[in-house]
């Protein structure tokens, strides 16, 4: 099912998404948007493409959003862990090489790798950035969104 937004709802999303990541203005009133409801989700579309979907209430962008926008704080793995990142593996500490110290935990970041700094997957902190620096092994942040994945997948 899609539905055509209004003027009104994109400035409701725009709260949204300045409250959650304190980013202004990501859309402009003007941009022609979507809402499609697909496996149980909510997804919102610019020009076909998937830009976030709703989880647990929560406006989180896609990969393809932030191809373009990248706004979320990151950490970044070695080249190690790609592989398993991009197919949806959650991040464990010995992969991470840097990390944004003010990640809190719940907050959702970009994982990138080192050698391009291209997004790998969007992901949610289980612990804060000081005690992910601390820690010497274990899973750190939850794989929420990947390359290839259904939501990669989605257009009109």
């Amino acid at each position: 099912m899609l539905k055509q937004l209004s003027k009104n709802d994109v400035e409701k999303i725009n709260t949204e998404i300045k409250n959650a990541y304190g980013k202004e203005d990501f859309f402009d009133k003007k941009d022609q948007l979507v809402i499609k409801d697909f496996e149980h989700a909510l997804f919102i579309l610019k020009d076909k493409q998937p830009m976030f979907f709703y989880k647990e209430g929560k406006p989180i962008p896609t990969l393809k959003s932030l191809l373009t926008n990248q706004f979320l704080k990151t950490a970044t793995v070695d080249m190690g862990a790609v592989k398993f990142v991009s197919s949806g593996a959650d991040v464990m500490r010995p992969g991470i090489k840097e990390l944004d110290h003010t990640i809190n935990k719940g907050d959702i970041i970009a994982i990138v790798d080192e050698k391009h700094k291209k997004p790998l997957c969007v992901a949610e902190a289980l612990f804060s950035g000081e005690e992910i620096f601390q820690m010497k092994t274990g899973r750190v942040f939850k794989n929420v969104h990947h390359v290839g994945d259904v939501i990669w997948k989605i257009d009109s």
